[in-house]
């Protein structure tokens, strides 16, 4: 217990300081604070200059509540309990291996250092697009996680800032059902990440960005804000009960496994879901509803 203690303990006073140079000394080209802004600034600059609803102000409906989760989600949960939850898990499993005789390097496929490093990047990709894909599909298919889900689902006007507007618990499943995939595939240098990750981040605010683009032919393998609008729908298609494009980067995936959904421009369609006009609006009652919400189902019952 007292390892795990000081595992917590480090990874709150190693954040802390590591956020601390982020903003105070960004000297690196891969700094996530000031890489998150320019990608925003960005997008938000070609919301304005070319948007999709001409009618939707640049300053949307809710527009500074998603600001304000996406700056939350990005940095501060990390500092609250993400980073240190990650650490102690990692190491809990490393505890539970170790019972049976194994290390985590001895779960590795390949060492993804002997690759080119262009090959190695895109397994990870590949690999991680994936398994969230997945991910994705879980939380729209059982009410305990769909309950989590509506807080991204309740955005009534899309945005770039919409991509990170989601609760607490949703990263802390989509990394838990990513490590020992990644960790199978073996270690990656922090740039070589932070290249896939910028390009993540970059392609998740173009989705729900106020753009009509769709990439010609290449919507096939990325997600874009022509299709990714549809997987806000509010109004499900018949016999798609649990949702549609759930493409994060890619939308490789839909089409392959028939989950794809376009019927027509969805420019002007009703987003959220049903019951959405109950939801809280607020950033603490949006993240307490999974927990109000169980509460009273067992009331009920």
């Amino acid at each position: 217990m007292e390892k795990y203690l000081d595992i917590i303990k480090n990874a709150y006073s190693g954040y802390w300081n590591y956020l601390k140079h982020e903003i105070l000394f960004p000297n690196h080209w891969e700094n996530y604070f000031y890489g998150l802004i320019a990608i925003s600034l960005i997008v938000w600059l070609l919301e304005i200059i070319v948007p999709w609803r001409k009618n939707q102000s640049a300053f949307r409906k809710d527009f500074w509540l998603d600001t304000f989760y996406m700056f939350f989600n990005f940095f501060l949960l990390n500092l609250i309990v993400f980073i240190a939850l990650s650490n102690s898990a990692a190491e809990f499993f490393n505890d539970i291996l170790s019972i049976i005789g194994l290390k985590l390097a001895d779960l590795e496929l390949f060492d993804v250092d002997a690759l080119p490093k262009w090959l190695g990047l895109f397994i990870f990709f590949i690999v991680s697009d994936f398994v969230q894909w997945n991910t994705h599909r879980l939380l729209h298919r059982f009410e305990f996680l769909w309950n989590f889900h509506k807080v991204h689902h309740s955005v009534k006007e899309m945005g770039f800032a919409a991509h990170l507007r989601y609760h607490w618990m949703e990263p802390v499943l989509y990394k838990s059902l990513l490590y020992i995939p990644i960790a199978i595939i073996g270690g990656f240098d922090a740039q070589d990440v932070a290249i896939v990750h910028f390009f993540n981040i970059s392609i998740g605010h173009l989705n729900h960005a106020n753009l009509g683009w769709d990439y010609g032919y290449l919507k096939y393998i990325f997600n874009n804000p022509k299709m990714h609008i549809w997987h806000h729908v509010k109004q499900l298609p018949e016999g798609e009960r649990f949702g549609v494009n759930f493409g994060l980067t890619l939308s490789i995936w839909d089409y392959l496994f028939k989950t794809d959904y376009i019927p027509h421009d969805g420019r002007d369609i009703e987003l959220g879901f049903e019951g959405d006009e109950h939801f809280p609006t607020d950033f603490v009652s949006q993240e307490l509803y999974p927990i109000i919400q169980k509460k009273n189902k067992t009331k009920k019952t």
